[in-house]
């Protein structure tokens, strides 16, 4: 593993220079990888392993959305493409499952009765295992228990990959029964694309990932954008200049630079007024938010998030009402004058 200093912190990740993709094929060249679910990050990993050489099938009941969109990405019934998850599994010697969490809490009887010795069960979160006293989600002790979580959504796995850039991803290993756990951990991470992987547990995973999830990276963003347009527009500021200096500037101009550059080089690189000010509030707003983000990391510690999540997307009127409230984002001022301001770039003119 190479020494990486991480802000004063030396941390062991793992690269593609010591563990290149040709690595990765040897040691995944007599396995059989089953995607049981055809979701986002089943669609990504899945596509991404399979031009990456190895052998993949997928498991995904019939007539669905996730069935249409594997038939329409490649997988052939009978050969790569299974409507059942017991013949995916059975045939499988890595069962990558990669349902939703409240998926994998209702399909767990069923794939646990058909997991097999030796075989080894992947993840991508960590919530089943963690928290199993609301999921059921106990794996038999004859298996390798391992996880690959990409920095990013499934189909950023996919778009990234096609681009060349590739994601980062974390590892885990649970259980090693087979004494190959970490070395079929870390082949399926470079098979994804993971341009480098950083080894976690699975607590710390799910800990970080549901915190991110409802902080920074949407939630409190979300919030954040929403309380500074609604000033704006309460102050007599147009729709398009409210969203303009919200969310368009940030997005197109801002975010990437910090992004390639870091947030010092953002501060050193703006004007004097808006780097005297940004230094100034930028602590204000610490100062604001971090007790809300103690409080958010003690819900999803305690298991208040997991069980809101299991209990909501479990409910059968779930995708009715998720989509009631995801219109109330799409349909606001706020997003409508996005949708606006976003036909407006430049790369968007009718030549």
């Amino acid at each position: 593993m190479a020494l990486i200093n991480f802000g004063g912190t030396t941390e062991e990740v793992i690269t593609r220079e010591e563990f290149p993709l040709s690595r990765a094929q040897d040691v995944l060249k007599n396995e059989v990888v089953a995607i049981i679910g055809y979701g986002p990050q089943g669609y990504g990993q899945s596509l991404n392993m399979r031009d990456n050489g190895i052998n993949v099938i997928v498991g995904q009941r019939k007539g669905g959305q996730g069935w249409n969109d594997a038939v329409r990405d490649g997988w052939v019934e009978g050969t790569t493409l299974f409507p059942s998850i017991e013949e995916a599994i059975d045939r499988a010697t890595i069962v990558q499952y990669l349902l939703s969490d409240a998926g994998q809490k209702e399909q767990w009887p069923l794939v646990k009765k058909h997991l097999k010795k030796g075989q080894a069960l992947y993840f991508s979160h960590g919530f089943s295992v963690v928290f199993k006293d609301q999921t059921n989600v106990i794996p038999p002790d004859d298996v390798d228990v391992i996880l690959v979580a990409p920095k990013g959504s499934g189909r950023t796995v996919r778009s990234n990959y096609l681009a060349g850039s590739g994601i980062n991803s974390s590892f885990a290993v649970f259980q090693d029964v087979t004494g190959r756990a970490r070395e079929r951990a870390v082949a399926c991470g470079i098979a994804v694309g993971s341009g480098y992987l950083f080894p976690t547990t699975f607590e710390k995973e799910v800990m970080s990932d549901l915190t991110g999830e409802r902080g920074v990276l949407m939630g409190a963003i979300a919030g954040l954008m929403k309380a500074q347009y609604d000033v704006l527009r309460s102050m007599g500021h147009s729709p398009s200049e409210a969203f303009n200096e919200t969310v368009e500037e940030a997005t197109q101009s801002l975010y990437p630079l910090v992004g390639n550059h870091g947030m010092d080089w953002m501060f050193g690189a703006c004007s004097v007024t808006a780097q005297r000010g940004a230094l100034d509030w930028a602590k204000k707003f610490e100062a604001a938010n971090k007790p809300l983000f103690e409080l958010l990391y003690r819900d999803v510690q305690y298991g208040v998030e997991t069980k809101r999540v299991l209990d909501s997307c479990s409910a059968p009127d779930y995708r009715q009402t998720l989509q009631v409230e995801l219109d109330e984002w799409k349909n606001s001022e706020m997003w409508q004058a996005g949708a606006a301001v976003r036909s407006l770039r430049p790369e968007n003119w009718k030549k």
